[in-house]
Parts: C-alpha cells; sequence; structure tokens
C-alpha cells in the first residue's frame, strides 16, 4: 500500500493475526514519516527497498539502510522514522517460533530472504497453515537466524543528559559543539560528560559523535542525496574530509561502499536462484513470483 505508517498499522494488525510468521509492506508519501513509539507481541524485522529507516528503542538507534533489516523483539517498546518515499517491508515473528534474536540487531539481508519476504507480502496473511505460503514462511524462519549483523547501531540510554545531547545532534547533525561546549550545555563538567558517555555507551564521546554522523550519512546517501550535499548536513568544511572519515569508520568510500553492496547483492542473488551453489543463468529470473 501506498501511504503512512500510520495508515499501515491502522489496516495492518500483525498481533490480531493468527500465523506465526506474517508479512506486509508500505510505500511512504513525498515527505520523512514517523510512527512514534508503540509495541506489539510479534517480533518485528524492518527492511527498506527504497530510502532508509531509523528505528529507536530504549537502548539505542538502529539505521536500517536498503539491503539491510533491523531486528525488534516482540514487546520492545519502538520508534520508526522514514526518508521521503521510502519502501519498506516487514515481516512479523512470534517470538516462539524459532530460536530468533531476542535483542535488536541488524541484520545483512540476502537476495533470497528479500524476494520471500517480498512475496509473502502480496499473498493473504490468513494464509493455510499447510499451504504453499506456510513453506515459504519456514524457509524464512530458517533464513531469519542465520543472517550476519551489521555495524549500523548508535548506543544511547534513558540518561536525560545524553538524550539531550543525542536529540540535539540528530535534528542537527552539523552542530559542531567540541565536548567542552556540549558540557556546559548539558551542565556538567567536561570529565564527567566523557566518562558518562563511556559508561553509558562504551565509546569515546568523538566516536560516539561519529557513529551518530555515519548513521545519518548512510540514511541520506540511501535516500539518494550527494556525497557532497551529505558533507555539508553534516557540517564537513569539504567533501574530502567527509569522506576521509566515513573510510576510517567503514573501511572504504561512501561510493565504494555502495558499489560493493550492490555487487555482492548480485552475486549472491544469482548463486541462490541457481540453487547448487554455481552462477545463475544469465536469463535468471530477478523475482521470485
Amino acid at each position: 500500500m501506498r501511504g503512512t505508517l500510520h495508515q499501515h498499522y491502522r489496516y495492518f494488525n500483525p498481533d490480531s493475526l493468527d500465523r506465526p510468521i506474517v508479512a506486509g509492506m508500505v510505500d511512504t508519501q513525498e515527505k520523512e514519516d514517523e510512527l512514534p513509539v508503540h509495541t506489539h507481541r510479534k517480533g518485528q524485522l524492518v527492511l527498506a527497498q527504497r530510502g532508509g529507516v531509523t528505528c529507536e528503542v530504549p537502548s539505542g538507534l538502529w539505521m536500517v539502510p536498503p539491503r539491510c533489516g533491523v531486528w525488534i523483539p516482540g514487546g520492545m517498546p519502538h520508534s520508526n522514522r522514514v526518508t521521503a518515499n521510502a519502501s519498506l517491508l516487514f515481516l512479523y515473528v512470534d517470538m516462539e517460533a524459532a530460536n530468533v534474536p531476542q535483542e535488536c540487531c541488524t541484520l545483512s539481508i540476502t537476495p533470497l530472504m528479500h524476494e520471500l519476504i517480498y512475496r509473502m507480502a502480496t499473498l493473504p496473511p490468513l494464509y493455510n497453515p499447510q499451504g504453499p505460503t506456510a513453506q515459504i514462511a519456514m524457509v524464512l524462519l530458517n533464513e531469519l537466524i542465520a543472517m550476519p549483523t551489521e555495524r549500523l547501531h548508535l548506543p544511547i540510554t534513558r540518561h536525560s543528559k545524553l538524550r539531550f545531547i543525542a536529540d540535539s545532534l540528530m535534528d542537527n547533525p552539523a552542530d559542531r559543539r567540541t565536548v567542552a561546549e556540549w558540557a556546559e550545555a548539558a551542565a556538567l563538567g567536561e570529565r564527567t560528560l566523557m566518562r558518562l558517555v563511556v559508561t553509558e555507551t562504551g565509546m569515546t564521546f568523538s566516536r560516539w559523535r561519529q557513529q551518530l554522523q555515519i548513521i545519518v550519512a548512510i540514511q541520506k546517501l540511501s535516500a539518494g542525496e550527494t556525497v557532497q550535499s551529505v558533507s555539508g548536513a553534516l557540517g564537513y568544511e569539504s567533501v574530502s574530509a567527509f569522506i576521509t572519515m566515513f573510510k576510517k569508520a567503514l573501511g572504504k568510500s561512501p561510493a565504494r561502499y555502495f558499489s560493493e553492496r550492490e555487487a555482492d547483492q548480485t552475486l549472491h542473488l544469482r548463486v541462490d536462484l541457481a540453487g547448487d551453489g554455481l552462477p545463475a543463468p544469465p536469463d535468471a529470473p530477478g523475482r521470485l513470483t
């Protein structure tokens, strides 16, 4: 369906569906959208086919770039914020259905799993428990628990001082205030703030802020913004300075990061479709229908 996240959850309540696994999809409109804090009994996997999604839980922010998904365990309060013109897939899983993760994590989604979720989202959610859709559901469970994780997480806490800083930086990631200036704004001593960040997040202040910038950068780049515009939005004086930061954090430039992910996903799709570990033929279909 095309519309808002609110409309999706109004017409698609996963907890009202008596099936261990159900899927849905939504294409957002031409502006950013946010679904406030909510919970549901089923665990949720959020995927971005286009654009980016940020999920916030009590312990942190989780980034959902294309070809990745964020797993949110059932019963955990969370909110979702999406970029304009995003295309999303949702997979809801009963926590008792399999050995699913009990904590939030960002997962690298294989093309096979993406196509299975997409296919399931196009089918009636109240499927025959003994029919073909149920077989897709079982394959999805096996794939879900085998997905590798990605480092796209910003740890935050409910500590009011750190939440104030995190919220300020999310609203204005170009803010270049020093640790001393942030400490003054939060009514803390500089050393107190530095110790607090390490204690609460396991990172130094500079590393913590850099991780936030990486999350914002990947989300904006995933939404189609240029490296030039993203570097400016993050407050960098030059594009080269932004690229240097990106390479230091992720080991490669933004262009290489996205091109390698695209190439890797294409390779995996060909192997998945071949079914025997050999390259798929040139005319192999690109979508399971």
